[in-house]
Protein backbone atom coordinates (compact mmCIF):
# COMPACT_ATOMS: atom_id res chain seq x y z
CA UNK A 1 0.00 0.00 0.00
CA UNK A 2 1.74 3.18 -0.84
CA UNK A 3 2.16 6.55 1.59
CA UNK A 4 -1.23 8.03 -0.61
CA UNK A 5 -2.95 4.95 0.14
CA UNK A 6 -2.53 5.03 3.83
CA UNK A 7 -3.16 8.72 4.31
CA UNK A 8 -6.74 7.92 2.06
CA UNK A 9 -7.70 5.37 4.03
CA UNK A 10 -6.85 7.29 7.27
CA UNK A 11 -8.61 10.31 6.11
CA UNK A 12 -11.57 8.55 5.10
CA UNK A 13 -11.80 6.70 8.51
CA UNK A 14 -11.22 10.27 10.25
CA UNK A 15 -14.71 11.41 7.99
CA UNK A 16 -16.34 8.36 9.60
CA UNK A 17 -15.25 8.26 13.32
CA UNK A 18 -16.42 12.39 12.83
CA UNK A 19 -19.96 11.64 11.88
CA UNK A 20 -20.19 9.04 14.33
CA UNK A 21 -20.67 6.13 12.13
CA UNK A 22 -17.47 4.05 13.70
CA UNK A 23 -15.20 4.32 16.59
CA UNK A 24 -11.25 4.48 16.03
CA UNK A 25 -9.77 1.28 15.92
CA UNK A 26 -6.41 2.19 16.58
CA UNK A 27 -4.90 5.84 17.72
CA UNK A 28 -1.49 6.59 16.55
CA UNK A 29 0.61 9.34 18.07
CA UNK A 30 3.15 11.18 15.91
CA UNK A 31 6.37 12.63 17.94
CA UNK A 32 5.81 16.20 17.44
CA UNK A 33 7.88 17.05 14.13
CA UNK A 34 11.35 19.61 14.66
CA UNK A 35 9.80 21.37 11.40
CA UNK A 36 12.50 23.89 10.82
CA UNK A 37 15.31 21.16 10.98
CA UNK A 38 13.09 19.00 8.72
CA UNK A 39 13.34 22.10 6.38
CA UNK A 40 17.03 23.14 6.63
CA UNK A 41 17.75 19.24 5.96
CA UNK A 42 15.67 19.85 2.93
CA UNK A 43 17.60 22.75 2.41
CA UNK A 44 14.05 24.21 0.90
CA UNK A 45 12.82 28.19 2.14
CA UNK A 46 9.58 28.01 3.68
CA UNK A 47 7.95 29.14 0.70
CA UNK A 48 8.92 25.94 -0.50
CA UNK A 49 7.98 23.89 1.92
CA UNK A 50 4.43 25.50 2.33
CA UNK A 51 3.53 25.03 -1.29
CA UNK A 52 4.98 21.09 -0.81
CA UNK A 53 2.80 21.21 2.54
CA UNK A 54 -0.22 22.46 0.93
CA UNK A 55 -0.45 25.26 3.62
CA UNK A 56 0.54 28.51 4.41
CA UNK A 57 3.65 30.44 5.37
CA UNK A 58 2.53 31.65 8.15
CA UNK A 59 1.71 28.11 9.32
CA UNK A 60 5.08 26.89 8.35
CA UNK A 61 6.14 29.99 11.12
CA UNK A 62 4.06 28.84 13.64
CA UNK A 63 5.51 25.21 13.80
CA UNK A 64 8.95 26.26 13.24
CA UNK A 65 8.13 28.75 16.48
CA UNK A 66 6.58 25.97 18.40
CA UNK A 67 3.60 28.70 18.84
CA UNK A 68 1.19 25.74 17.22
CA UNK A 69 1.41 21.89 16.59
CA UNK A 70 1.12 20.15 13.74
CA UNK A 71 -1.78 17.57 13.95
CA UNK A 72 -3.61 15.13 12.25
CA UNK A 73 -2.65 14.92 8.65
CA UNK A 74 0.14 17.11 8.52
CA UNK A 75 2.16 15.35 11.76
CA UNK A 76 1.73 12.24 9.64
CA UNK A 77 3.02 14.01 6.24
CA UNK A 78 5.99 15.54 8.55
CA UNK A 79 7.00 12.37 10.00
CA UNK A 80 7.16 10.48 6.57
CA UNK A 81 9.18 13.39 5.63
CA UNK A 82 11.47 13.05 8.79
CA UNK A 83 12.08 9.10 8.27
CA UNK A 84 11.96 9.90 4.33
CA UNK A 85 13.30 12.58 3.43
CA UNK A 86 12.74 12.13 -0.59
CA UNK A 87 9.24 11.87 0.08
CA UNK A 88 9.47 15.22 0.04
CA UNK A 89 10.35 15.13 -3.56
CA UNK A 90 7.06 13.03 -4.70
CA UNK A 91 4.88 15.26 -2.52
CA UNK A 92 6.33 18.62 -4.28
CA UNK A 93 6.14 16.88 -7.69
CA UNK A 94 1.80 16.90 -7.10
Amino acid sequence: MSIFDELNTSLQEAVEIQKGKTKASRVTRHEVADVRAIRAKLHVSQAEFADAMGTSIDTIKSWETKRRNPTGLAAKVLATIQENPSFFNELASH
